[in-house]
């Protein structure tokens, strides 16, 4: 294969239905086959990026390992197909029309006026094909983000429309729509399709491919149906099912030929089905899988999509250790020293979740002293590691007021602090410590033990640091300083060696966890929990 290949993922309907989810398992099929992709996410908002937005707007926050905040899809992109995502992976009106506004102070378009079409839209088209032609994909899949019939996503359809016009057969769309169930009636609606169909194809795009988000199995008749109404083969019209688990949908794309069906669209050889071996696996255990171990995420946002990346690493570390992960929220404004015995009763390890602002700080602080002075195996993250070593200042160290500088500006004990290059900045998005940086680990501790090696690369998202100044005092009453960066001296990951399994790492670990490759803190935390609960 030598020129590049597009396809695009959009939505109609409802928002939510899973085009992330569709995008990795089209990813992740066409790698099987062999091919070389990538995935690009196209959000229609006017943010920057999604670095600012609450976690209940948006969910997670990604960040790729080049320092780019972006949508949580990301996430499963990598989780699903293993490659590594960039800031040119992820794009948003917002980024667009700074784009466009830059060049036009510039100068660069010689005293034009500056309209959607042709500049926007030729910026998007830019930007779809840049990762093709820069990296030489075989395909570059792109999700539009939102549905179709948004104002906001007007201009990016129309760059499809004008690109699938271009590119012939080297440009494919998918449409993801929904066929609700009607529970009065019993029957199931394809009218909702239909009129997305036509609401795409009156901005001049023809679907390809649909995928037919369903809670009940949709019958060959209904198919037909759809096929007939919307001008798309049958076997291009394919059901997306609710499913056991998300990683099942590639296997179900598979069975119904939805790879087949677009390499036949696209002129390319279509061969044998690739068994997806390790994946089957993977789904094999998940399934088996009966014991369960019980993690508590203790945080301040009560919604799965805010600690996204986490959630999906306990469960992949889980399976492999033979167990299912029942995860409970366990919201840190409520906690007290009062029922935190009651609250974390019955968990075998917790999580100390990321996050930033002071509320909730000292629930999670509450639940840090409980758990280290009764060894339950524990795992703080970002403001989970900042929040272990406040508590150990306050209650081990003796430094009653000890906190963070984010948490209190004129606090006497800043065991941690605010780095020099980062006082002035008055810009919020895009200003932290961001991507993947090194970290060399002390080779007696857990935390070497655990990766095998030194050095090691993780992904950062955070302003504040542990203060060096406190070092020697923590090393001297039993908390050791185990990771570090080799440039700066900042400190990466704390842990307690007299304790089952206690780690704070600044950096996420949870970004570089994937379905075939699951992060081995999160495969000793849980291997560590399970040892706990049977004692």
């Amino acid at each position: 294969m030598t020129e590049t290949k597009y396809i695009f993922v959009t939505g109609g309907v409802v928002s939510s239905l899973g085009k992330g989810i569709i995008s990795s398992s089209i990813g992740k099929l066409l790698q099987a086959r062999g091919y070389n992709i990538t995935i690009q996410k196209f959000d229609p908002y006017i943010n920057i990026d999604p670095g600012t937005l609450n976690p209940y707007e948006h969910g997670e926050c990604y960040v790729t390992v080049d320092g780019m905040e972006t949508d949580l899809d990301l996430g499963h992109y990598e989780r699903f197909t293993g490659i590594q995502t960039t800031r040119a992976n992820s794009l948003t009106t917002g980024r667009i029309y700074k784009a466009v506004i830059d060049k036009e102070r510039r100068g660069d378009y010689l005293g034009k006026t500056i309209q959607v079409i042709p500049h926007i839209t030729d910026e998007i088209k830019r930007r779809v094909q840049l990762l093709g032609n820069k990296n030489h994909y075989d395909f570059v899949i792109t999700e539009i983000g939102g549905t179709v019939g948004d104002i906001e996503s007007t201009p990016f359809l129309e760059a499809i429309r004008q690109l699938k016009w271009e590119l012939g057969k080297k440009a494919l769309c998918v449409h993801l729509t929904y066929v609700p169930y009607l529970k009065a009636a019993q029957e199931l609606k394809t009218k909702p399709t239909q009129h997305s169909v036509k609401e795409l194809q009156s901005i001049g795009i023809q679907p390809d491919i649909l995928v037919l988000r369903t809670e009940k199995h949709l019958n060959d008749n209904i198919r037909r149906k759809v096929a007939a109404f919307c001008n798309v083969d049958i076997d291009c019209v394919v059901q997306s099912e609710d499913l056991p688990s998300i990683y099942d949908v590639p296997v179900a794309m598979q069975t119904q030929g939805m790879d087949t069906a677009i390499l036949r669209k696209m002129g390319e050889p279509i061969g044998d089905t690739p068994p997806l071996g390790p994946w089957r696996t993977f789904l094999d255990k998940l399934k088996k899988a009966k014991s369960e171990v019980h993690i508590g995420l203790v945080g301040k946002y009560d919604l799965q999509d805010a600690y996204k990346s986490i959630r999906e690493s306990l469960s992949q570390a889980a399976t492999y250790n033979d167990h299912k992960a029942v995860l409970t929220y366990i919201n840190s404004e409520k906690l007290t020293k009062e029922n935190i015995a009651e609250q974390l009763s019955g968990q075998d390890g917790i999580v100390i979740c990321p996050g930033f602002g002071d509320r909730g700080i000292e629930g999670k602080i509450t639940a840090i002293q409980y758990a280290r002075e009764n060894d339950i195996p524990t795992f703080g993250i970002c403001l989970g590691m900042q929040m272990m070593v406040i508590e150990f200042a306050r209650n081990v160290l003796g430094y009653s007021d000890a906190n963070s500088r984010e948490m209190n500006e004129k606090t006497e004990h800043n065991v941690i602090d605010i780095m020099e290059e980062q006082k002035n900045i008055t810009n919020m998005g895009g200003t932290m410590r961001l991507g993947a940086y090194d970290c060399v680990l002390e080779k007696d501790s857990l935390s070497y033990s655990i990766y095998g090696e030194t050095p090691i690369k993780e992904r950062h998202r955070h302003r504040y640091e542990f203060n060096n100044m406190y070092e020697k005092e923590y090393e001297k009453n039993g908390m050791k300083c185990v990771g570090k960066n080799p440039e700066s001296g900042l400190v990466e990951i704390v842990e307690i060696p007299a304790l089952k399994w206690f780690i704070g790492t600044q950096f996420h670990p949870e970004y570089q966890s994937t379905v075939l490759n699951p992060h081995p803190l999160f495969l000793n935390f849980i291997k560590t929990a399970i040892e706990n609960k049977k004692k």
